[in-house]
């Protein structure tokens, strides 16, 4: 195991009906702006919750609406201006990963000085924001499980104009506290669950499935939660209004996320950052452009991650047989599950063809990913053979 500081400040309020908590959880004083999406938090009363919770005190409420499932930087920027107009001191974010991670580049940007033209804030998302020294206080309540965002400092922001969509970190950016109702997720298209599902799935699988370094408890917690993703997986398809199911698999897609899985370990993220470009440029759901690219990574680079593949067919999925033949059942058996839960696992899948190829990899060299991986060795003739395979794999 490798030596590591691990640090998480954030206040985690599990269960259903605790939304009432806002009222404790929010300065009595502050001006706060409540940061949502698209409207379900609206249509399903989620917002007038939010917002019952916080009267009684003599705080100023404020709305910004509109956050897209890939945050964009023109949208957060708007944002930004109205935290200035308003001298907001406390975010609210209502949603999911998306509006979460929009919220905290909105924190951390709106303490910019003369960024009037935003470039400041450009410059900040190129470079990961890893020089802004604070933020506005931000709090969260999670309708969709998947991102983890709720419990960790980082989030991904799309530019549509530059064709970018790019991750950020920042300590200043951990929430003060979240608010997981798992009562929330009942009101979701089955799509946006099995999406929150294969994203947590392959958020655990980016820090475990690497090359081992005897990190025995890092390695037994992400088994245990790549474990329960498929089994409460496979239930909630066939069991929707079940709470107990919607309760682990919301508390297993944080934990899939909040650092602690990851400490002491390499990690790979070469998935996400491939998947980011597809995003980018055609408009596929995250979650998805992961399970198209998962299988195929793990079969171009069968051979450096044999010893965690075995490790993960015997443990995760029960494999016997010659390490060879464990390492590539699952490597199937991955790409089945994620099939079980209508995810795509080919570019096929989502109408693409091999002519996603070429702009893919452009976009990977013009934003310097180029050495991916745990080994630091994906670059884009790697990334290519990757994209290959994605564009006809087959379970």
């Amino acid at each position: 195991m490798n030596n590591f500081t691990y640090f998480n400040p954030v206040k985690i309020v599990f269960g259903e009906g605790q939304i009432k908590e806002l009222a404790s959880l929010v300065p009595k004083n502050a001006k706060v702006l409540i940061t949502y999406g698209g409207g379900s938090a609206v249509k399903t009363g989620t917002l007038d919750e939010v917002k019952t919770a916080l009267n009684g005190e003599s705080r100023e409420i404020f709305e910004f609406g509109g956050i897209e499932p890939n945050p964009e930087f023109s949208t957060l920027m708007r944002a930004v201006d109205m935290v200035h107009a308003h001298n907001i001191d406390f975010l609210l974010a209502v949603g999911g990963g998306s509006v979460l991670d929009g919220t905290k580049f909105i924190a951390l940007t709106a303490t910019l000085k003369d960024d009037s033209d935003h470039e400041q804030a450009w410059q900040a998302l190129l470079n990961r924001t890893k020089d802004i020294t604070s933020a506005i206080p931000l709090g969260t309540v999670l309708t969709i499980p998947a991102t983890g965002s709720e419990m960790n400092s980082g989030g991904v922001i799309n530019h549509s104009e530059r064709h970018a969509k790019l991750s950020f970190g920042n300590p200043n950016a951990y929430p003060k506290f979240s608010i997981l109702d798992p009562a929330k997720t009942l009101t979701l298209p089955i799509r946006q669950v099995m999406n929150g599902i294969g994203d947590a799935f392959v958020h655990v699988m980016e820090q475990y499935l690497t090359y081992p370094v005897n990190a025995k408890v890092q390695d037994a917690f992400s088994e245990s939660l790549l474990k329960i993703l498929i089994e409460e997986g496979t239930a909630v398809k066939e069991n929707l209004n079940d709470m107990d199911i919607r309760k682990n698999i919301m508390w297993t897609a944080t934990m899939a996320l909040n650092g602690l899985i990851g400490v002491g370990v390499p990690q790979d993220w070469a998935t996400h950052m491939i998947g980011h470009e597809i995003t980018s440029l055609y408009g596929i759901d995250h979650a998805r452009t992961l399970t198209i690219i998962l299988p195929s990574l793990l079969t171009v680079l069968k051979d450096q991650k044999h010893a965690k593949l075995v490790q993960y067919g015997k443990n995760v999925w029960n494999l016997t047989g010659s390490d060879d033949k464990i390492a590539d059942t699952a490597i199937v058996k991955t790409a089945e599950f994620f099939k079980s839960l209508d995810l795509p696992i080919s570019f096929n899948d989502v109408e693409l063809d091999d002519n996603v190829i070429s702009p893919i990899l452009a976009q990977l060299q013009a934003h310097g990913m180029v050495k991916l991986g745990e080994n630091k060795n994906v670059d884009l003739a790697v990334s290519e053979q990757i994209l290959r395979v994605a564009v006809d794999f087959k379970a």
